[in-house]
């Protein structure tokens, strides 16, 4: 047998009838030959950890938009914790990591510059509408590899479509959607401390008495609550669930609508929108790649994804080249 039918093999035996195995699964939208060493599920996750769309998430606004300092977190970042959380709840509940790692790193890779900010901009003038979690299943389709995709496994694919607000088709998939509420409501309130928004005392002493205080603890009391209630109904027990809530809720008054925090995303806003309605009427002016896509989609759709693709820094630097007159020497 290869290292791959081996490892199938060691799955079969040591993963739970629960969990998504390699070997009966991993339908591809163009049939290719299997690797000798890894599993279908390892090579989606290496495909994705490798694509130009991973790299650009590190330039990509988590909450603060460009923050001054080098430990906020990114876009990429988020996606690294993401990870890390998904994959210690997949391997005490005999899951398939593999798969649920490249569903993690996968699931933001649709993302726009300015966070949901930009997220927000492009879904109110775009007449086709714009949700990141379905713009990442289309970077894994039909834009990385220069329109070729990185033709992933429909496990992989379902499960990054689902973890906002759908349920997976697969256990390993429902677990990414917990760990990124899990992984973004602890690292913004670190990132919300950090730029002095929060104390550590405003945090709401219901939820910290259950959860606890420290970032550590919190998610440890998370991860344990899931594990323990098993794999057949993978949630938080109701009394953790309702603590996370609160907390969740006190983030959006206090963090997510705060004017520290959204100071600029109206500034952010106008920068996606401007852009947008000037590849519309220039759609030339896109690169070859985001033309022809146009050919086959349509223009909207096509400057949705060239948009969606951008860093921050480099979205800033398009506005500024199409619509900031440039100084006289």
């Amino acid at each position: 047998m290869t290292i791959r039918e081996q490892i199938e093999v060691i799955e079969l035996g040591t993963l739970c009838e629960e969990a998504c195995t390699s070997k009966h699964t991993g339908f591809r939208r163009d049939p290719e030959p299997k690797c000798p060493i890894r599993t279908d599920f390892q090579r989606d996750r290496d495909r994705i950890l490798h694509c130009n769309s991973f790299r650009r998430l590190k330039h990509k606004t988590q909450v603060f938009l460009d923050p001054v300092g080098d430990h906020y977190r990114t876009r990429l970042t988020h996606t690294l914790e993401v990870a890390q959380i998904a994959r210690t709840i997949a391997r005490a509940l005999r899951l398939n990591e593999d798969l649920t790692e490249a569903i993690s790193l996968g699931h933001d890779l649709g993302h726009t510059p300015f966070g949901h900010a930009g997220e927000a901009a492009l879904n109110e003038i775009s007449s086709c509408g714009f949700k990141h979690y379905l713009q990442s299943v289309r970077v894994v389709d039909y834009i990385e590899r220069d329109g070729r995709g990185l033709n992933l496994t429909y496990e992989v694919k379902n499960g990054i479509a689902a973890h906002t607000d759908k349920v997976a088709l697969t256990k390993e998939g429902y677990i990414v959607r917990l760990a990124d509420r899990i992984a973004y409501i602890n690292h913004d309130i670190d990132d919300a401390i950090r730029a002095g928004i929060l104390t550590e005392e405003m945090l709401p002493q219901s939820s910290i008495s259950v959860l606890g205080r420290s970032k550590s603890e919190r998610i440890t009391t998370m991860i344990t609550s899931i594990v323990e209630n098993g794999v057949e109904n993978i949630r938080l027990d109701p009394v953790v669930l309702k603590a996370q809530d609160e907390l969740h809720e006190f983030m959006f008054d206090n963090v997510y609508r705060s004017s520290v925090a959204k100071g600029e995303e109206q500034k952010a806003k106008q920068v996606v929108q401007k852009l947008f309605q000037y590849y519309c009427k220039n759609p030339d002016k896109m690169p070859p790649l985001y033309v022809g896509i146009m050919e086959r989609f349509s223009k909207e759709r096509a400057v949705c994804d060239y948009i969606s693709g951008m860093s921050d820094s480099y979205a800033i630097a398009q506005y500024k080249s199409l619509f900031i007159p440039n100084r006289w020497c």
